[in-house]
């Protein structure tokens, strides 16, 4: 008994150690090829949809329940001016693509730093300003039974 008491107590705590790895960034270049499913210095907040890493890109998939706010938050980003750019598109409908500064884990306290703006099938590009280091949510908007919103080659990079 105490050998699994302890295997779990040190399972847990590599667990923590892992987390607690994710350094602060000043630049993300991620292509998503390798992920096989959402990396450990990443996160997602998806009600009662699907969002998950497949097929080399990050599926946004609302199933039976359209209008779930649905969040891929990056790893914690040093306060400063950055240029971000993402291929995104979608299988049809209304969908948006909205960015917001996140501080901790209740969306009710995000706040957004680039509009709403709809997904069709172009890259998007964002001018956005932390004042503070922060995650940054990537908030994407599905209107309709059985959309699909497709996110590919992330890239943010210091504005000069």
């Amino acid at each position: 008994m105490k050998k699994i008491i302890l295997g779990g107590i040190l399972s847990f705590g590599g667990f923590l150690t892992v987390s607690a790895q994710c350094k602060t960034v000043s630049a993300i270049t991620e292509n998503f090829d390798s992920w096989k499913e959402v990396d450990k210095c990443w996160s997602i907040r998806k009600g009662e949809a699907m969002l998950y890493a497949s097929d080399n890109k990050i599926i946004f998939y609302s199933m039976t329940n359209p209008k779930e706010n649905m969040y891929l938050v990056t790893p914690k980003i040093k306060a400063g001016n950055y240029i971000l750019s993402v291929d995104v598109t979608d299988n049809g409908g209304e969908t948006t693509l909205e960015i917001l500064s996140v501080q901790n884990s209740n969306p009710k306290t995000f706040l957004t730093i680039a509009k709403p703006e709809k997904i069709g099938k172009d890259k998007k590009v964002f001018n956005i300003s932390l004042k503070k280091d922060s995650n940054i949510g990537l908030k994407v908007m599905l209107n309709g039974v059985h959309q699909a919103v497709y996110l590919d080659n992330l890239s943010l990079k210091p504005r000069k």
